[in-house]
């Protein structure tokens, strides 16, 4: 999957509405979530009330460099380990990808376009590839499921051991 110029464009260029309203925007889509998805209050194993303003920075960084996701690279690293470690799957995706535009949406009102839904939506899709390819990889060096990506471990004990399985953004 590539991302189309148009939405690399809107996405840039919604980052005020973005800058202004993203902790709205997080905190209603974790509300939101867990209202239609009650399973995945399970992933998160710390305070949740950390977890909006852990998203806005996310959100905001990923629009910022969404024309340059190489930028990203390590953060996208930390966010798959994490995500492994509380054991997302691919099919968690599409449910926070609703959760989020039905937010943007609800938060935004009128400054939420078609046309910014849609680009967002595809900058999920995008950005939600990158980070499932990593965290297949991660999985695929998992010892056991339930323990900590074998990954996680070597970076720890040697990090030149570990190698990062994320190559750039998807094709």
């Amino acid at each position: 999957m590539e991302l189309s110029q148009k939405t690399i464009v809107i996405v840039k260029e919604s980052i005020p509405i973005i800058q202004e309203h993203g902790l709205e925007i997080s905190s209603r889509m974790y509300d939101i979530l867990f209202e239609k998805y009650p399973e995945t209050k399970a992933l998160f194993s710390g305070p949740i009330e950390k977890q909006p303003k852990i998203l806005t920075t996310a959100i905001a960084a990923y629009a910022e460099n969404i024309d340059q996701i190489e930028k990203l690279h390590d953060k996208l690293m930390y966010i798959a380990n994490t995500h492994v470690k509380s054991h997302v799957l691919e099919e968690h995706y599409p449910m926070v990808g609703d959760a989020i535009l039905l937010a943007m949406k609800e938060v935004l009102a009128d400054k939420a376009t078609s046309e910014i839904l849609e680009a967002w939506g595809e900058a999920y899709a995008y950005l939600a590839e990158i980070l499932t390819m990593n965290e297949k990889q991660l999985y695929a060096f998992t010892r056991v499921s339930k323990e900590e990506p074998i990954a996680s471990k070597e970076k720890k004990s040697n990090s030149t051991v570990h190698k990062s399985p994320y190559q750039g953004p998807v094709q």
